[in-house]
């Protein structure tokens, strides 16, 4: 991707050019070949990156080998967020030499993507943590390019990608400058040879141990400390360290502004072509809405004859339908705001009445997907797709209501609030564990109903233990026993480094170790009634 635009010097005497004007999506004529793509107006060409600098350099190589160091294998935990905070220094030390300032959103943005990495420290399940450090990663990119439009925020939050290459070429160029400042080339030769050869000896010192295992107990005799088995591994999280945060520092040092690029709105169309269709759509929310209130009043029995359904079918089908009326609503809503009319304070009050009261109606159905969902779970229990999906639907509620507001008080600021929302949400997700609401949901059920999925409880991770260890025995150890077996007393896989195991696994393990498994365990029982009993957290085919 191009990331700079040289330009011609100007000729002694002559007055300076103009400034280029902004470049649109919609300013060149029909077929006009365009001489640089539009998107090259989101970089200053009068501001190259700035050179970089020692202390950017050194936190750069701190990441690098806090990566190797860390980042061994061994799982996530501490040592991610241990990792990001150097590769954080380089960029601040960057974007310092460079002369930028550090504003409001650039630090929410950052601490958020910091408190992101924090998920991983205190929660063992992967599928929230894979979440949180996804997020983070767009947030921190989105830190360091700032972003204010719809089209800023969204592409900030992928734009340090696009500066892998070029930051290779900023950072061996200033690591030049930096290693030959004072010293007449001389000790810069010496240090280029050291380095060469030092790359040369790891590269094959680690190819020639794994490939002959006398070799590698030479190597291992001349340095104890060198763990060859892992060097390989080290070595690329070496160099993943290396070039995140120097792609990072670089973004710092020179972001592309994205916010420039300038999109030409839809062409507004009249009252009756954009009201009528979305007017329409409001009476058709309104109905389904009185349908809906006369379920909740007593008329559920009798839907249910009338249709036909069972109570799983009701529940689960509706859901899912419901989800994908809120997702399309929030399109439409987006492409009516596109084509609204702009003539006056008349169509002002229009788009605000019609789209409010769809937003509001909206909102009514993402209540009602919730309370569908409220009594699925009641009835067949709670696993992780069910939570994860009521949790977008929530999300999608909180976007709804940001619209609304917007609709009020101007949505300059809408773009950055529905990001930072989805990162505080992503945020709360794994603050609150969800294995842990899984395994405790399902335990109150059991002590309600006696029905148990004891196959499905030993697929959650070590975050479900303390919720797990009240049940009584067998149900117990048999829905541990997985857990049992990799971290328990007589576990083949041994204790994880502190800094690479998440707290909610040694709480676990201090759990399972105070209390073992019985000797004399049979887990058949449980397992045939879930298949009799119909008790399947994923089949939902007999209410509880």
């Amino acid at each position: 991707m191009t990331e700079e635009v040289s330009v011609s010097p100007e000729p002694k005497g002559q007055p300076p050019a103009a400034a280029p004007r902004r470049t649109t999506a919609s300013s060149r004529p029909h077929g006009a070949q365009a001489a640089v793509p539009t998107w090259v107006t989101a970089v200053d060409p009068s501001k190259p990156a700035a050179a970089i600098g020692p202390d950017t350099l050194w936190a750069v190589l701190a990441t690098a080998v806090l990566s190797a160091v860390l980042l061994d294998g061994d799982g996530l935990g501490l040592n991610l967020l241990l990792v990001a905070l150097p590769a954080a220094l380089a960029a601040a030390f960057a974007a310092r030499t460079a002369g930028r300032r550090v504003r409001p959103w650039t630090l929410v943005w950052g601490i958020g993507g910091l408190a992101l990495l924090a998920v991983p420290a205190l929660r063992d399940a992967g599928w929230p943590s894979g979440l949180a450090v996804g997020a983070a990663v767009l947030l921190s990119s989105l830190a360091l390019h700032g972003g204010r439009t719809w089209h800023g925020v969204l592409l900030g939050t992928v734009g340090t990608f696009g500066s892998v290459g070029p930051s290779l070429r900023w950072g061996w160029r200033g690591a030049r400058v930096v290693l030959l400042k004072g010293s007449r080339g001389q000790w810069g030769r010496v240090i280029r040879a050291l380095g060469v050869a030092l790359l040369l000896l790891l590269v094959f010192g680690a190819l020639f141990a794994g490939a002959d295992a006398a070799f590698a107990e030479l190597l291992d005799g001349l340095t104890p400390e060198l763990a060859v088995d892992g060097t390989p591994l080290s070595a690329l999280f070496f160099l993943l360290g290396l070039l995140g945060s120097l792609a990072a520092a670089r973004t710092a040092a020179a972001p592309l502004r994205w916010d420039r690029i300038e999109f030409q709105p839809g062409r507004p169309r009249g009252r009756l072509e954009w009201a009528l269709p979305l007017i329409l759509l409001d009476v058709l929310f309104a109905a389904f809405i009185a349908v809906q209130l006369a379920v909740l009043f007593g008329g559920y029995r009798r839907v249910l004859e009338e249709t036909g359904l069972t109570y799983a079918e009701y529940a689960r089908q509706g859901f899912w339908q419901l989800l994908a009326v809120t997702l399309l609503s929030l399109v439409v809503i987006a492409f009516a705001l596109r084509w609204a009319p702009r003539g006056g304070p008349g169509d002002r009050v229009l788009v605000r009445a019609v789209l409010g009261a769809l937003c509001v109606l909206t909102l009514v159905v993402v209540a009602a997907a919730l309370r569908r969902m409220d009594f699925y779970v009641d009835a067949y229990g709670l696993t992780r797709l069910r939570l994860s999906v009521a949790g977008v639907e929530l999300w999608l509620g909180v976007v709804l209501v940001l619209a609304m507001v917007a609709g009020v008080v101007g949505g300059r600021w809408l773009p950055r609030a529905v990001l930072a929302s989805a990162g505080a949400a992503v945020l709360l997700f794994g603050l609150l564990s969800p294995d842990a609401l899984i395994a405790e949901h399902n335990v109150a059920r059991y002590q309600r109903t006696g029905k148990i999925d004891v196959l499905y409880l030993q697929q959650l991770s070590a975050d479900a233990v303390p919720a797990l260890d009240r049940l009584p025995e067998p149900a117990r150890s048999c829905s541990l026993l997985s857990l049992t077996r990799r971290i328990g007393p007589e576990a083949e896989e041994a204790a994880k480094p502190w800094y690479a195991s998440s707290l909610g696994e040694r709480r676990a393990r201090a759990l399972l170790h105070r209390r073992p498994a019985p000797k004399e365990l049979s887990c058949w029982p449980l397992y045939e009634n879930r298949v009799r009993g119909g008790a399947a957290l994923g089949s939902g085919e007999r209410p509880a």
